[in-house]
């Protein structure tokens, strides 16, 4: 992929990201840390890119322009999409930016359609089925429940499609509740995006680091099904998805197991250390993430969370 391309994908996606119309200053800074961390070359400067997102400067035709294949422009569609629904389903605004890039990018209505459905029914997805009565907690279940959903998102990124991500984001939100409902928490969207922010954990953030990561790794290009070349490239991102996703599950057992008096402070203190020591353990399950990889279906995400 050439630098003029990884940047209109890059500034597609920030500019989803802002779409909403929220740039206080902790979003800028949010932001800034993204793109720090997508480490591309020299011929990107995404400094200036943010930038001109923020000051609103953006041309949605010169983006598109950019982007000279099909795919290439179908893929800036439906990163923008899952920027746009990483926090919950978009809002006006958001649509009406999705309708004005699409429109930019020359995509059909089925061609902008099927992606929104797509990432709308992993968004929607419901938590987890409601605990029947009440039963003793027990550890160690919950412990290779969040192993086990760790597994499977460091093996979802490592495939090649793009929606894989929103899937990641879609079993870290379940993971939560289901561990909230063991200690009879009954926790709804906006507490569980809410646990997340205060863990310093930016459902967004997550989605632009993965997609960027993605874009300058060249996993974009990977043709689907080509697990071994996603084996290659996504190694990173397999670390970053199954020790978020760790280390989210054990601040959360934690946190309702205490009776939810950690404080903002407290949390993300914790879940800094458990992501570190995550880090760590990801090199000892890496055989059975890239198993995990080869037995998941693509076309059926939505399924994949609803049945976690």
């Amino acid at each position: 992929m050439q630098p003029e391309e990884q940047k209109a994908l890059l500034t597609i996606a920030v500019a989803a990201a802002c779409a909403d119309g929220a740039q206080d200053d902790r979003e800028r800074d949010a932001l800034r840390r993204v793109v720090e961390s997508l480490q591309l070359g020299p011929q990107v400067n995404m400094a200036a890119v943010l930038q001109d997102v923020l000051l609103g400067h953006t041309d949605l035709h010169a983006l598109a322009a950019a982007l000279t294949t099909p795919a290439l422009r179908r893929l800036a569609f439906e990163l923008a999409v899952g920027v746009c629904d990483a926090d919950g389903l978009r809002n006006e605004t958001e649509s009406r930016f999705l309708a004005d890039l699409g429109l930019a990018l020359d995509l059909t209505p089925p061609q902008m359609a099927e992606p929104a459905a797509h990432i709308d029914a992993l968004v929607t997805a419901p938590p987890a089925p409601a605990p029947e009565g009440t039963a003793p907690i027990d550890d160690a279940a919950l412990d290779r429940m969040i192993l086990d959903t760790a597994i499977t998102n460091g093996a979802l990124e490592l495939l090649p499609q793009t929606l894989a991500t929103m899937a990641i984001l879609a079993l870290q939100m379940r993971l939560v509740y289901r561990i909230g409902a063991a200690h009879g928490e009954q926790l709804d969207r906006a507490h569980l995006r809410d646990f997340l922010a205060a863990a310093g954990v930016s459902l967004a953030g997550q989605y632009l680091e993965q997609i960027g990561r993605g874009i300058v790794g060249g996993l974009f290009g990977a043709a689907a099904g080509n697990l071994v070349g996603a084996l290659a490239r996504g190694a990173t991102g397999a670390v970053f998805s199954f020790g978020t996703t760790y280390a989210l599950g054990q601040v959360a057992k934690r946190y309702y197991a205490g009776g939810r008096v950690m404080s903002a402070a407290m949390l993300k203190e914790a879940y800094a250390a458990m992501l570190e020591n995550a880090k760590v353990l990801q090199a000892r399950y890496r055989p059975q993430i890239a198993q995990r990889a080869e037995s998941i279906d693509a076309s059926r995400l939505a399924a994949l969370v609803r049945e976690t």
